[in-house]
């Protein structure tokens, strides 16, 4: 098996980890949680391979991505008790996902010719905030990345780490490099609470007739 193999296993158990376990939070039934853990586990893949023209998408071409998926998503179900104790549970599995994926993403866009910074770090954005996206709007959250939480930075990091290293580095090295800074920089910031500045007036908005404290 190569490091692209596993590093796309990973980012797809990752993934649909994160969507299953955000399927049981939000309180959907059996279906609803898996459905939601293999659109979010495939969904940036698809959209990669559509973009670069790999098509039809890899997904619909192999059901290994399906299969490992639902395995996943079964196995959530069964130690969801366990493990959504730990704090940061989805955000781990979700940073995991984002770097496996930001990396093959990556490797995947110069293998078809698509050689330049700007695409590289593109489809790699694309496909590592994918599968997040629709995860979140399917359960009618914001997305993390338009969030205040770092989140595409990390992403764009690696991508253009891989870039570059790619022409220094021997054999899978710029893989796992791109997999490490991007995983490294999102749980870092995830255990530190470090967040991108929001916009505009963070107090909380008064309603209108309604009294401010103090008056």
């Amino acid at each position: 098996m190569t490091a692209w193999s596993v590093l796309e296993i990973t980012g797809v158990a990752a993934f649909a980890v994160s969507g299953a376990l955000t399927g049981i939070q939000k309180k959907l039934d059996i279906f609803g949680v898996l459905v939601l853990a293999v659109t979010t586990a495939i969904g940036g893949g698809v959209l990669r391979d559509v973009i670069i023209g790999n098509t039809p998408p890899l997904t619909f071409r192999d059901p290994t991505f399906f299969v490992i998926s639902a395995v996943s998503t079964i196995g959530v179900c069964f130690t969801y008790r366990w493990i959504h104790k730990f704090q940061y549970t989805i955000q781990i599995f979700d940073a995991i996902g984002l770097g496996s994926f930001t990396a093959t993403s990556a490797n995947l866009a110069i293998q078809h010719d698509l050689n330049t910074l700007f695409i590289v770090t593109t489809v790699a954005v694309i496909t590592g905030i994918g599968g997040g996206v629709i995860r979140d709007v399917f359960v009618k959250e914001i997305p993390y990345v338009f969030r205040q939480e770092v989140y595409a930075i990390t992403t764009i990091a690696g991508a253009v780490s891989f870039y570059y290293s790619q022409f220094y580095l021997p054999g899978n090295t710029p893989l796992y490099l791109c997999f490490g800074i991007t995983t490294g920089m999102r749980l870092f910031c995830i255990k530190y609470r470090l967040n991108v500045p929001v916009l505009g007036n963070s107090s909380k908005a008064v309603p209108p007739g309604s009294r401010s404290p103090g008056t």
